[in-house]
């Protein structure tokens, strides 16, 4: 069975391994936990660990368990403020970290729970944060202040270094195809590439590096950016021509919900600029990618999905 090891979090990464989930192949899913907002931040206070609220969405997307479970698993106590609108799931690995003692003893116990075909690995078991440095040359501290500054991000960083997850090398060295997800650059994907030693070892990997592209910009990120300008700033990271195919979505979107991301999100759609790609030497997989789910462009999972599988199996054919 081929194997694919997926970086990225947040919601890109969990909805590509809803799709990913029901073809036949061997799934390891690598997840940034520097998040510090809303109920994730809450807990890393109180109980002084590393970010648990992707790694939780990651293995609720990756799981067989029926659609009650699953909702139960993303109920928040809403209602309560001794419960801090911490959801079921995040409460779970939280306890389970706390008894265990790290994510390599917590995170096999959840994947028994909720039948998980696949692994979920936290990029790293130390309780960092994010740091990014605006074009005016100030810091800004924590993935939450980061996605909600005004002023341009031009650089990430940690604020300690890290030790990555040994098992990461071992998934990166096994692959058979490296995945970046589609999910903010600046907060869940170059997290994955700031650590030197795992760069290297993904250059070094035989496997071909696949990167899906986002639907819409991120204000203060990666404002104006086209396709051509997101693979340009993950190969800064990354290393020159370290990308080797590029999914992205090459249809207009024309709805009432364009106009609310615009205006409401300062979100513009992700220009497809293939003059330009054809210039970068990448392979290029362009279809309609995107549908909508509860009033939000979503990657279509199942077809992203369909595209990699498809890829993998025929590779340039």
């Amino acid at each position: 069975m081929k194997k694919i090891v997926i970086f990225g979090g947040g919601s890109g990464l969990s909805q590509l391994l809803k799709g990913l989930r029901l073809f036949p192949i061997d799934v390891t899913a690598v997840v940034s936990v520097a998040d510090n907002g809303r109920s994730t931040g809450a807990l890393r206070k109180d109980y002084h660990i590393p970010a648990v609220g992707d790694i939780s969405k990651v293995l609720i997307a990756m799981s067989d368990c029926d659609t009650e479970i699953k909702d139960l698993m993303n109920y928040r106590f809403k209602k309560s403020r001794s419960l801090g609108s911490h959801s079921i799931k995040n409460l779970l690995l939280t306890a389970l970290l706390d008894t265990k003692g790290s994510f390599s003893e917590a995170i096999p116990v959840l994947v028994r729970l909720l039948d998980i075909k696949g692994d979920v690995l936290p990029l790293t078991e130390d309780n960092v944060d994010l740091v990014g440095i605006t074009s005016d040359g100030k810091k800004i501290v924590g993935e939450e202040q980061i996605t909600n500054t005004k002023k341009k991000i031009d650089k990430i960083c940690y604020s300690n270094d890290i030790t990555v997850n040994p098992a990461v090398f071992d998934a990166v060295k096994e692959a058979d195809l490296i995945i970046l997800s589609s999910g903010s650059l600046y907060t869940s994907i170059i997290p994955h590439l700031l650590n030197d030693k795992l760069n290297k070892s993904i250059n070094r990997s035989k496997a071909k590096k696949l990167y899906i592209c986002n639907l819409f910009t991120q204000p203060g990120e990666t404002d104006g950016f086209k396709v051509s300008d997101h693979i340009k700033l993950l190969e800064s990271y990354l290393g020159e021509n370290s990308i080797d195919i590029v999914i992205a979505n090459n249809h207009r979107m024309n709805s009432c919900l364009v106009k609310k991301y615009e205006t409401l999100e300062q979100k513009d759609q992700v220009k497809f600029d293939l003059p330009e790609l054809e210039k970068m030497n990448k392979k290029i997989i362009a279809d309609k990618l995107y549908l909508i789910e509860d009033e939000h462009y979503r990657h279509d999972s199942l077809k992203t999905a369909y595209l990699v599988f498809s890829y993998l199996m025929d590779g340039e054919k």
